[in-house]
């Protein structure tokens, strides 16, 4: 179905959604994904992806309290929803299929 499949990008912003729980926002998301993959990412990227994953239902969210420490702005925390967390698995699923029935000689073939 159109628009429900998931982009590399927006995988890996989910995936560190999953392993930010529960206290998954723009920054933290942002800085998961630069660790973890190397990768220099935007904070507007990141942004950009968490509204198309809201829109296609994958993900909800929420604001946290005010801090101080924050001039009283709420943080906003993204959490996977069900129907969100069926699309990784089938992605998850298909990478692994194809894995599996590749040919290892293409590998060496490069």
């Amino acid at each position: 179905m159109k628009g429900t499949n998931l982009g590399e990008f927006e995988e890996l912003v989910m995936l560190a959604i999953g392993v930010l729980h529960p206290k998954a926002y723009g920054v933290s998301i942002k800085d998961e994904i630069t660790d973890r993959s190397g990768r220099s990412v935007t904070l507007s990227a990141v942004h950009a992806s968490l509204h198309r994953l809201e829109e296609k239902g994958f993900l909800e969210s929420e604001f946290g309290e005010a801090s101080n420490k924050r001039g009283g702005k709420r943080k906003k925390y993204f959490f996977i929803t069900a129907y969100g967390a069926k699309a990784l698995e089938e992605v998850k699923e298909l990478r692994e299929q194809l894995w599996a029935d590749m040919n290892k000689v293409a590998l060496n073939n490069s």
